[in-house]
């Protein structure tokens, strides 16, 4: 089972097979065939229904916006494929924000919010991204 995860680049995870039958028919061959078996298709099920979580190294950002803007340019950024990684609440509405082009993202940012708004950069971290 390990060997599958691995072999599938998964770290930092556990997979649980539950055996119905205590028999040894299968014999020890078979026993780790059909774990393997079940640990990859539960991880081709879950990759093609979007389950899978991965970690990569992104820019970090923030975007202070008026309350009155942060809705809408929010839901424009997300559909233009920005990881928004929450919102804050206080005086402003902050963005956080990662991204992997700086310039890319300053022109998605400029373009939404009219040239009105600058990203401050805030250093690198590792997100999760859906794969």
């Amino acid at each position: 089972m390990l060997e599958a995860l691995s072999g599938r680049g998964f770290v930092d995870c556990v997979a649980v097979v539950t055996r119905y039958f205590g028999g040894v028919l299968l014999g020890p061959g078979g026993l780790v065939r059909a774990y393997s078996e079940a640990v990859l298709t539960t991880i081709d099920e879950a990759q093609s229904g979007g389950l899978v979580v991965g970690r990569e190294r992104r820019e970090l950002f923030r975007l202070a916006l008026s309350h009155a803007d942060a809705g809408r340019i929010e839901a424009e950024l997300r559909q233009r494929g920005v990881l928004i990684l929450g919102t804050d609440y206080g005086r402003d509405a902050v963005l956080h924000i990662a991204g992997d082009d700086a310039a890319r993202l300053a022109a998605i940012v400029a373009g939404a919010t009219a040239g009105s708004a600058e990203l401050e950069a805030l250093g690198h971290e590792w997100v999760d991204v859906e794969r």
